[in-house]
């Protein structure tokens, strides 16, 4: 019997990640979701490198368990405070995933301190090139995912099964998968393990505002859209009162600096962390529609779990069907 390989390398019981997200990816969080059997991360958005630091060293505090740390390079930070954190506390953390940005400079370095590396990417070419500079896995994120996404807007139904294809280290899928039913089509698209996001905010232990989290659980399938495209970004996030006056300033083709006020960091924490949708926006993914409660991470990930186990068999025998649709008895 095999190794599931993302397990392996991560050193977890099962091959769920909680993927960076902004504000919200506290060291409480990270520490329930590798303690629930899973790999959590810290995220450095939304914090300076202090406040990184104390969100590792409570990680630390609450788990023996491995957990990582999320590191968007897109060029909005000056990184070498953060990376400073990373080197003090290397042999408590065990991988670092990298995002919104070009990679391959940062996996040697990165990798010289021990750490295994992920990559998060949203085309064929950029997990081809991850593969090359050394990355250990990679992080297939679709235009479903919550947050900043790649320009690219392909759907992870199409991107994973082209990208398991063409590389030979693990493949994670992400975006839109909140249920053991979506792991379990991640898999047969030719994933290894699932990154998820907007699933582990609306638990206990991540510091989003309640407010927050309730708006998740009160989401339906169509409560997300799109904003930032007119200054060639895409970032998915809750529909609201607010997010409707950003898109239709965006209607008008305003430049950078017209939009920045209305879609600023400062916009997402007064949302995320205050729990003021009436004057700033959140993130949230397609799987928003499937969250119907505010649990502890590790009873998300068990809940995962026993519903893979439940619909084996309904899977198994509707596979049956569909290759012998005649029901008659093959030899």
């Amino acid at each position: 019997m095999g190794v599931n390989r993302v397990s392996e390398i991560l050193q977890v019981q099962f091959p769920i990640i909680e993927g960076g997200m902004a504000y919200v990816g506290n060291g409480e969080l990270a520490a329930a979701v590798s303690n629930g059997g899973g790999f959590g991360q810290v995220a450095i958005s939304g914090r300076t490198p202090e406040g990184f630091e104390e969100q590792i060293k409570i990680a630390i505090s609450l788990t023996d368990k491995p957990f990582g740390v999320n590191i968007p390079i897109s060029g909005y930070f000056t990184y070498n405070p953060y990376f400073d954190v990373v080197q003090k506390y290397k042999n408590h953390i065990h991988a670092i995933s990298l995002a919104s940005g070009d990679p391959r400079p940062y996996i040697p370095y990165f990798k010289g301190m021990g750490l295994k590396v992920m990559v998060l990417v949203g085309s064929v070419k950029h997990a081809i090139n991850a593969e090359k500079a050394g990355a250990d896995i990679v992080i297939c994120e679709g235009f479903e995912a919550g947050g900043r996404n790649s320009p690219y807007e392909l759907t992870l139904f199409g991107l994973v099964p082209q990208i398991s294809k063409v590389v030979t280290i693990p493949v994670v899928a992400a975006g839109g998968i909140a249920t053991g039913r979506g792991v379990i089509a991640a898999m047969a698209l030719g994933a290894e393990g699932v990154q998820m996001g907007t699933r582990f905010i609306a638990t206990t232990e991540c510091q989003a505002h309640d407010h927050y989290k309730n708006l998740l659980v009160d989401a339906k399938d169509d409560s997300t859209v799109v904003v930032e495209r007119s200054v060639g970004r895409v970032s998915r996030v809750l529909k609201s009162p607010y997010v409707n006056k950003v898109i239709e300033l965006e209607r008008k083709n305003p430049a950078p600096e017209e939009l920045y006020p209305f879609i600023s960091g400062q916009r997402n924490r007064l949302a995320a962390l205050e729990g003021n949708v009436e004057e700033g926006w959140i993130h949230a993914g397609q799987s928003v529609g499937m969250i119907t409660s505010v649990i502890p991470a590790a009873e998300v990930i068990q809940q995962i779990v026993q519903e893979m186990d439940e619909y084996r068999e309904s899977l198994n025998h509707a596979l049956d069907l569909f290759l012998n649709p005649s029901g008659e008895v093959r030899i």
